[in-house]
């Protein structure tokens, strides 16, 4: 049964669904009914000076009044009517499209849309054809759906527009109204209407489309960003390509799904919505692209870094008849940070600054003197050190953040080559790296959570067990909002915890901040895991 605050009546449905019974709000939940009431016709007044007026005078509005009151607050966004249904069994459906057809307002009511460059657009069936494509859907015999709402002017059968995205120009040969399943063809679509297209090339969700020597852009829908990372792999072997077409597929259709194939971790990662949403695109991939797959914890992206200087010296030579391998080099490695001195002692030659891609800095200095390494040994060093660097010899991580002075050498002069010196390069960074205080960082994420006052006390006593750091707590409307720093390792199951601690009330967002050293005995069991990884392999 649903009972509606609105009209105050209960709606009973039988159990497989279909036209309800109209009753009278049961005597044990009369009185939150009426408070709800009461606090609904409160906020339609609210946004009219004319029913406020009423409001006070009657002690409440009627149902036009209301219907009033409501489409008004509804077209100033500060209403937003909740309904309770289901479709698959229609219970609600019809008390919903009754709402539709004789409150919400129609296209030509609504503010003029806004546009990226600042201007608006208003529903205008005699503009410029112009529309929005807000969802696209994969249709197994007809390819992508695109959905769109027509802003202005008219769009016929066979039209072409231009996508002012990509420029390209698409051409809609089939135009259709849509209700559920069914598909209608019709010859035209004006504005304030919503249908969809076929086969459209180079055009995607939250794409506009306009007619030729026009330049518009409708302002696209804001997406939320994802809160949950998983790792997704088939259960079926020779599967992968599928899966991966599948994917593509399905980002597609849903924007707030984000698919990474991640080379460093070697794996495929999901950044979506929560537990909800996995469970959805587990069953489309099942019951849609009938693949079989599992969802795992994703590897944590460490990086390694220092934290003293150093000075090593490392001899490479190699002889095996004919032609040897002789290099030796000496260098300083140090912690870099950004505005740090430039290196005392030494003589300054020649500086590289390389900005890694897997963040952080290499800065290599040229500080060779008397010509004791030819200078066209310098780059395999550096090639040397930038090899060494991609598998830390703590974890296997990205190593970042550091500065090497290369100072001193020795060379022979047939036994030096680029190889040698490249060796020599690799194992002296090694050796220093490992005598230089190594630590491991580890990915650190802003987060912040809305949650209702009552459950606020839960939500943060929680967190230190996260290893997170509270930064503060601000009110934002009826919320709460906790602001925090937590490391990734510890976001795997916290969706599901916090929906646990506040039934579902609250809801959080992240985003990265920065890396940070992890804990010592954290370290020391990284390192143990990794050597009894390597030992297996």
């Amino acid at each position: 049964a649903i009972i509606d605050v609105l009209k105050m009546v209960m709606y009973k449905f039988p159990a497989d669904g279909g036209k309800p019974q109209k009753l009278p709000i049961p005597a044990n939940e009369k009185e939150r009914a009426d408070q709800l009431h009461n606090e609904l016709i409160e906020a339609i007044a609210e946004n009219d000076e004319g029913l406020i007026e009423l409001f006070f005078e009657k002690g409440t509005l009627d149902e036009d009044e209301m219907r009033i009151g409501l489409k008004k607050a509804m077209i100033n966004h500060d209403l937003f009517p909740l309904f309770c249904l289901s479709a698959k069994k229609n219970m609600g459906s019809g008390r919903l499209m009754g709402f539709i057809d004789n409150v919400c307002p129609s296209a030509d009511e609504m503010p003029a849309q806004k546009l990226t460059d600042g201007n608006t657009l208003k529903i205008d069936s005699n503009g410029a054809p112009c529309i929005f494509i807000f969802k696209t859907v994969s249709e197994a015999h007809l390819g992508d759906m695109s959905f769109f709402k027509v802003y202005s002017g008219e769009i016929t059968a066979g039209m072409e527009l231009v996508n002012e995205e990509t420029g390209a120009v698409e051409k809609f040969t089939q135009l259709f109204t849509v209700e559920g399943k069914k598909r209608d063809s019709v010859a035209k679509l004006v504005a304030g209407d919503i249908g969809a297209t076929i086969k459209l090339r180079s055009t995607h969700t939250n794409n506009t489309l306009h007619a030729k020597g026009v330049k518009m852009e409708i302002e696209p829908i804001q997406f939320p960003n994802p809160r949950t990372r998983v790792a997704i792999i088939s259960t079926k072997k020779g599967e992968e390509e599928k899966l991966a077409q599948a994917l593509h597929q399905l980002q597609e259709e849903d924007p707030s799904l984000r698919i990474e194939v991640n080379h460093e971790l070697k794996q495929t990662i999901l950044h979506c919505q929560g537990e909800m949403h996995l469970a959805i695109i587990h069953m489309k991939l099942a019951h849609q692209y009938k693949i079989s797959v599992d969802f795992q914890q994703p590897r944590i992206p460490y990086r390694e870094t220092i934290q003293k200087p150093v000075q090593v010296s490392y001899k490479h030579k190699k002889q095996s008849g004919g032609a040897g391998q002789f290099a030796e080099v000496y260098m300083q490695v140090e912690p870099y940070y950004e505005g740090m001195p430039e290196p005392k002692g030494f003589t300054l030659r020649g500086k590289e600054e390389t900005t890694l891609p897997w963040g952080g800095k290499l800065v290599f200095y040229n500080c060779i003197v008397g010509g004791v390494i030819d200078q066209r040994f310098l780059p395999s060093i550096m090639k040397g050190i930038l090899e060494k660097m991609e598998n830390g010899p703590l974890t296997g991580g990205y190593v970042r953040d550091v500065r090497v002075c290369v100072y001193d050498g020795k060379m022979h002069p047939v036994d030096s080559n680029d190889m040698a010196f490249k060796i020599a390069g690799m194992m002296a960074f090694k050796q220093a790296f490992q005598e230089a205080d190594p630590r491991i960082l580890e990915p650190v994420y802003d987060l912040e959570v809305l949650s209702p006052e009552e459950v606020v006390g839960d939500v943060m006593g929680e967190l230190p067990s996260r290893r997170a750091i509270i930064e503060g707590i601000d009110t934002d409307g009826h919320y709460q909002k906790i602001k925090a720093k937590i490391p990734l390792a510890e976001l795997g199951s916290y969706s599901s915890s916090l929906r646990a601690i506040t039934q579902g009330r609250a809801k959080y967002s992240i985003a990265f901040n920065d890396y940070a050293a992890v804990p010592f005995e954290l370290q020391q069991k990284l390192i143990s895991t990794h050597q009894a990884e390597l030992q297996e392999v």
